[in-house]
């Protein structure tokens, strides 16, 4: 090999020898090397099921959702064209029925848990809205228009859904329907295109709540005694358990107050609201507390509730808590009673003890801690339905619980008052001294009016409020609760006459 380079401006030619092994051959580009050959990974076969695999499943995904869209649409056409060709549909809403017929045509047979699951969605869909009458924190309330007929439909938010699933729940239970408890009709969820309704269908009742009619309007006694009788019965019928085949389970309501009973146009209650509601299995022995998180109303909470000693797993624990809670809307009722032209504003229970909106503590410290309960007016005592009614007052809200009258107990004691209301008062030739018997109606029964014996006087704000004390709850003993030396439980001469018992598990 031979290199020139010029030095000192004369060129000079150098030439280096290099051994033959390290000639490289001009044949190959310079640069280009070649690199040894390495077998390929992936085969032909292996790159096609790579790229095959992913696109087959991705069809296969959209063929098997494609089969169940069209599948449910068939289903639910077909379920359509047989509903609207069952014979028992076509029986239920043939044209000529009315809503009130369709009711009492289910009513009265089967198992008396309302309409069929596919007559009620049928029913729901048909309803025309026509205005909101009320608003709460589970939704709004709409009167609405069916076949001529008004009815009532609860529309619950989506976030109500288990509020309103255990409503529709309790209100289908078997042998539940009852003249006093609010006529259950259907139950259904639209969806409007934005977000999903749940609808509750019921009775319409244009007087609204006990609340509403209270506060617009004053009662007679004979009003007074049909509103609380009527409660009674409801709340009777809630509680009772009816043991068979086709037979009912114990129902507490657990949130019992005036807004949540309606008042019909016959002038009788409609227990509504069971969204809180648990059942009892007699059977097991079991109590069915709802999912939710919901309380009562703090105002109408019993004592045992608000200090939480309540044993959640005896099912009478919750009836006896109702029976506090109605002995509070009895106070309500009985303060627009208009007797002899007397009559007192509405109020609220607690109203000079508590805020508007009070907190378990404040109703705790007033109802457990200082034992106050509403103040019955001593010129109640001038009639013998508001002293009978205060009497039922008193004994409804005894600190315990198991000395409480029952539901029924009350219920017999109304309706034995409301015989005597209807009674006449002296006849032609008979002396007032000759009329002032047992059977004496009540017009002139006050005039035999004789101070409680055994009472003492509790003072809620100031006013004397004469209550009689309880002993201990004492099931089955033979005295009057509150006269020296005796017992709550049977009382003989009283409310519930010589030798029936008023108490026992509410």
């Amino acid at each position: 090999m031979v290199s020139i380079f010029n030095l000192d401006g004369m060129e000079h030619h150098v030439r280096t020898c290099i051994p033959k092994v390290e000639l490289i051959d001009l044949r190959v580009p310079s640069g280009h090397l070649k690199e040894p050959e390495h077998p390929s990974m992936w085969g032909p076969v292996e790159l096609v099921g790579i790229i095959a695999g992913p696109v087959f499943l991705l069809f296969l995904i959209i063929i098997i959702v494609f089969l169940v869209i069209n599948y449910h649409q068939r289903v639910y056409h077909n379920r359509q064209r047989l509903d609207m060709e069952d014979p028992s549909c076509e029986m239920c809403l043939s044209k000529d029925k009315t809503l009130q017929d369709l009711v009492y045509d289910l009513s009265t047979s089967g198992s008396g848990s309302g309409l069929p699951l596919f007559v009620q969605r049928t029913v729901a869909r048909t309803i025309v809205l026509q205005e909101i009458i009320g608003k709460g924190r589970f939704g709004e309330v709409w009167r609405g228009r069916w076949r001529g007929g008004d009815v009532a439909v609860k529309i619950f938010s989506s976030r109500e859904e288990r509020s309103w699933f255990r409503e529709a729940e309790i209100y289908q239970t078997v042998m539940l329907r009852h003249e006093n408890i609010l006529g259950f009709i259907a139950a259904d969820n639209k969806d409007n295109g934005t977000w999903t309704q749940l609808w509750l269908v019921s009775d319409y009742h244009e007087h609204g709540s006990l609340f509403d009619y209270l506060n617009r309007y004053t009662v007679t006694i004979e009003g007074m005694i049909k509103l609380a009788l009527s409660a009674a019965s409801g709340l009777a019928h809630l509680h009772m358990e009816i043991v068979g085949t086709q037979g009912k389970p114990g129902i507490a309501h657990r949130d019992l107050k005036s807004k949540n009973i309606l008042v019909k146009k016959n002038g009788m209650c409609a227990i509504a609201d069971l969204g809180l509601a648990v059942r009892h299995d007699a059977v097991t022995d079991t109590i069915d507390i709802a999912p939710n998180q919901r309380v009562g109303t703090k105002r109408y909470m019993a004592p045992e509730v608000l200090d939480e000693t309540i044993n959640m797993k005896h099912f009478d624990s919750f009836k006896c808590a109702d029976i506090y809670a109605l002995g509070l809307v009895y106070w309500e009722i009985a303060r627009r009673c208009n007797s002899g032209g007397v009559h007192e504003e509405y109020q609220l229970p607690y109203y000079d003890l508590v805020p508007s909106d009070p907190s378990i503590e404040e109703m705790r410290k007033v109802v457990c801690d200082q034992k106050l309960r509403p103040n019955i007016p001593n010129w109640w005592q001038s009639y013998e339905a508001l002293r009978v009614m205060g009497k039922m007052m008193r004994e409804c809200w005894y600190a315990n619980g198991a000395a409480r009258l029952t539901a029924l107990r009350i219920k017999k004691t109304l309706s034995q008052l409301s015989v005597q209301e209807d009674e006449p008062g002296p006849q032609e030739g008979q002396s007032p001294g000759d009329s002032l018997t047992p059977t004496l109606g009540l017009r002139h029964r006050h005039l035999l009016y004789l101070p409680p014996s055994g009472t003492e006087p509790l003072r809620a704000n100031g006013v004397e409020n004469s209550v009689p004390q309880p002993g201990p709850a004492v099931v089955g003993s033979s005295a009057k609760p509150g006269a020296p030396g005796e017992k709550p439980g049977v009382v003989t001469g009283g409310l519930g006459g010589p030798g029936r018992s008023e108490r026992g598990p509410c």
